[in-house]
């Protein structure tokens, strides 16, 4: 690559992109983990920057905190927006007959003649 206005051709130090697949952004951040290599290891096996494995352990990391939280206990596999839905339906439910109770009350305590 030539650097305008100089003439001189420049070399980059960086590496080529290169994009992993899931399962092995997996596999680089379980052997990251389990310290059966280091980042640098890793950089290394997998041909890219030191940079990419800190953020492939940072994302799996808040992955799997994200996952965590969203595990509501007693409810397996219901995520926690899922939850939150099945709450607000028992609720509206709630609302509901209770506004039915309170109809009936009316129309029972008033009579049925000053609806006619």
């Amino acid at each position: 690559m030539q650097n305008p206005g100089t003439g001189f051709t420049r070399r980059s130090s960086r590496k080529p992109r290169k994009r992993l697949a899931p399962s092995e952004k997996y596999e680089l951040f379980i052997q990251v983990l389990t310290q059966q290599a280091t980042q640098r290891e890793a950089a290394e096996k997998y041909g890219v920057d030191r940079s990419t494995v800190v953020h492939i352990c940072r994302t799996a990391k808040q992955g799997a905190l994200d996952a965590l939280a969203a595990s509501v206990p007693g409810r397996p596999g219901m995520t926690a927006e899922q939850a939150e839905l099945a709450e607000a339906r028992a609720e509206l439910e709630r609302l509901r007959a209770t506004v039915t109770e309170q109809a009936v009350a009316l129309h029972l305590n008033q009579g049925k003649s000053h609806w006619d």
